[in-house]
């Protein structure tokens, strides 16, 4: 983990998950599951994302993939060893595998992936010994970004 990266207040996490809910939306607006995450670096959004998975019928265009690739292309490097990533869900696999490789500090999600959880709910790649770089990962409870999707899944049922 990058020392260089401090604490965050509570205060400023739930702000960030509010731009995140808000990329959320315009994926949820979109018929995606509703999924957003930010990509922060010193106090500055430098990527965004929500899932795509339908549009680009991609099963790889998760919010936290097309933050990160966002993100990259606003630093114009891959390493974001000093940013933090603020996303709505509990990152998978996928997403986790991600995260390590860009090398980001730390991570706060606000619901659990009772599916896919890879920050500890179905596995925990975060807390591995066996990777070079470590990332921190933390939930937050905000209980709109389990609502977001709760909201999302009945609504389709009912269709």
């Amino acid at each position: 983990m990058n020392p260089n990266v401090p604490e965050l207040p509570l205060a400023l996490i739930k702000s960030y998950f509010e731009i995140a809910l808000a990329e959320a939306n315009v994926a949820g607006q979109s018929g995606e599951v509703p999924v957003g995450a930010i990509v922060v670096k010193n106090g500055i959004i430098i990527g965004r994302g929500h899932n795509q998975k339908e549009y680009f019928s991609d099963p790889i265009q998760h919010a936290e993939i097309i933050a990160i690739q966002d993100a990259c292309k606003s630093t114009g490097n891959w390493r974001l060893d000093d940013c933090i990533l603020v996303s709505t869900l509990e990152p998978c696999p996928m997403c986790a595998g991600a995260i390590l490789h860009a090398r980001i500090a730390k991570v706060y999600f606000g619901a659990f992936d009772l599916k896919w959880g890879a920050a500890g709910t179905k596995t925990d790649l975060f807390s591995t010994v066996f990777f070079n770089h470590r990332t921190i990962a933390t939930h937050i409870e905000y209980d709109e970004c389990a609502q977001i999707l709760t909201n999302f899944f009945k609504q389709l049922r009912q269709n």
